[in-house]
């Protein structure tokens, strides 16, 4: 065996053994009643340090999504300006033209009886049948939101929650849309998929009520499915705004 291999295998050795020392050093430290003391307090620090840690990855992740819908905010606010100014850059020919019958020179000749002719279009098209309404959830009241135990919101706003409703309303909204088609309706393949997965996920206890399932949430919102937002889905079942249905290895949020 070479010299240098007899080292290397010594340093080992005497590296295992340095490690045993301070293992068992540490091992009767833990047995003095003052370094035990000191040891218990330690713990005490790391859990709360621990909660702390929890709750900024909350606001973290809130900020996160405030950032995120201001950036589609403005993304809309954009696009909506850009269609403005087409509209304003290519007006319509087809508006009603106000056409006035004498010059405008001789107002005061005018006979204040003869009414303003105005060229109305024809309408075509035939009238749009009634939408059908969506249920959606209403917003949590100041009063209700001081009602909820400060153990169940921790550190949620009243501003988060109704955040949250809101991108709840919107996954209903879109899911209901594409329900109420009609069956032979020309949908895109995405479409007929969903419609679908959604009459697949009707029970008898469903139905008559309007609910979605977490992949409604994760399909039509930017929100994340994560423990904050099952912390908010809990306050809202006690302040009654939905309640579960669980089947069948789902779990169906029920708008109430």
């Amino acid at each position: 065996m070479a010299s240098s291999d007899l080292e290397q295998i010594c340093s080992h050795i005497n590296e295992k053994i340095g490690n045993i020392k301070k293992t068992l050093s540490l091992r009767n430290c833990g047995q003095e009643p003052a370094l035990k003391t000191i040891l218990n307090k330690i713990g005490d620090e790391i859990i709360v340090v621990n909660e702390l840690l929890n709750k900024l990855e909350l606001e973290i992740q809130y900020q996160e999504q405030t950032n995120h819908s201001l950036k589609e905010l403005y993304e809309s606010l954009e696009e909506d300006y850009k269609d403005v100014e087409h509209l304003k850059e290519n007006i319509p020919p087809h508006l009603p033209q106000v056409t006035v019958t004498q010059n405008s020179a001789n107002v005061s000749d005018l006979d204040s009886e003869e009414p303003v002719k105005v060229e109305e279009p024809v309408c075509t098209k035939k009238p749009t049948k009634e939408q059908r309404n969506i249920k959606e959830m209403p917003f949590i009241t100041s009063d209700e939101f001081n009602g909820i135990p400060a153990y169940m919101k921790l550190r949620l706003t009243y501003c988060q929650i109704n955040d949250v409703i809101k991108e709840i309303n919107k996954a209903v909204l879109s899911k209901y849309k594409i329900l109420h088609q009609p069956k032979k309706s020309a949908m895109s393949s995405v479409a007929r998929n969903l419609y679908h997965r959604f009459i697949d996920e009707e029970t008898k206890d469903t139905k008559g009520h309007y609910f979605i399932v977490e992949a409604d949430i994760k399909e039509f919102t930017a929100l994340k499915v994560d423990k904050r937002f099952h912390v908010i889905l809990n306050i809202l079942r006690h302040c009654r705004r939905l309640s579960e249905v669980r089947g069948g290895g789902l779990t169906r949020y029920v708008i109430t």
